[in-house]
């Protein structure tokens, strides 16, 4: 069970939106780098970093960001926002990202992304569903395909995709605690995926309840800057 802290940035600045709404931004702390060094000395070795300007304007912007906190820091971070391109895949991974983040063009472009795994090989991506009532959402969560989760999830399992996570849109943001049965259904269905949840962790407990049903991983952002988890308590967890 890995626990990956997330951090959104807008404008050069670490933020959370409430279910994806720019309209809803809090400032945490105008320097992310600040953010990444505590959770490095607290022990975690991940990072989930998400380029907002990026995703709202589709193509990358805040690549520096992520240079600085892969040049000084050794957590492990994957990249995602407003990755559309070829070229924007490469400016991640030359920016010292491990993993390139993926999401909506896995759903619009089948082709482009399925080249992209062939260039930079599929274990070098990490691919994330926006899911509502088990369907696939897209654009910025406003809509939703007709596209089940697990249909999407054995396609790209044969693309050779081996680590995907899931934020149910109706949990991200709130701190009502996450989706549950939706996450238990996929890791029942994919035992062998290396299954991340997001979204909606709102204290330790429910990190506890993730890895019974089988999840590998857990992003966690709000509960974090909100104090509802602190970094004391998820060094004891043994999972970083």
């Amino acid at each position: 069970m890995q626990i990956i802290p997330a951090i959104d940035i807008i404008d050069g600045k670490c933020v959370r939106l409430t279910q994806g709404d720019y309209t809803q931004k809090k400032i945490y702390n105008e320097h992310p780098l600040e953010v990444a060094k505590q959770f490095e000395g607290a022990g975690l070795n991940r990072l989930h970093l998400v380029d907002l300007d990026g995703a709202k304007n589709g193509t990358v912007r805040n690549w520096k960001v992520l240079e600085a906190i892969a040049g000084k820091t050794s957590l492990i971070i994957d990249f995602g926002g407003g990755i559309k391109t070829g070229r924007d895949v490469k400016i991640v991974f030359d920016s010292g990202a491990k993993f390139a983040t993926v999401g909506s063009i896995a759903v619009k472009d089948e082709k482009e992304f399925v080249g992209w795994l062939q260039e930079f090989g599929a274990e070098n991506f990490l691919l994330g569903a926006d899911v509502k009532n088990e369907k696939i959402a897209i654009h910025g969560w406003q809509e939703t395909s007709d596209i089940w989760i697990y249909d999407f999830i054995e396609r790209y399992i044969q693309q050779g995709i081996k680590q995907i996570f899931c934020t149910d849109v109706s949990k991200d943001g709130l701190l009502q605690g996450p989706s549950l049965e939706l996450y238990r259904n996929i890791t029942g269905k994919f035992p062998d995926l290396h299954f991340i949840a997001s979204g909606g962790v709102s204290g330790i407990d429910d990190v506890y309840r993730l890895e019974e049903i089988g999840c590998k991983g857990v992003i966690i952002g709000k509960a974090i800057y909100e104090g509802r988890i602190t970094l004391k308590e998820l060094a004891k967890t043994g999972y970083v």
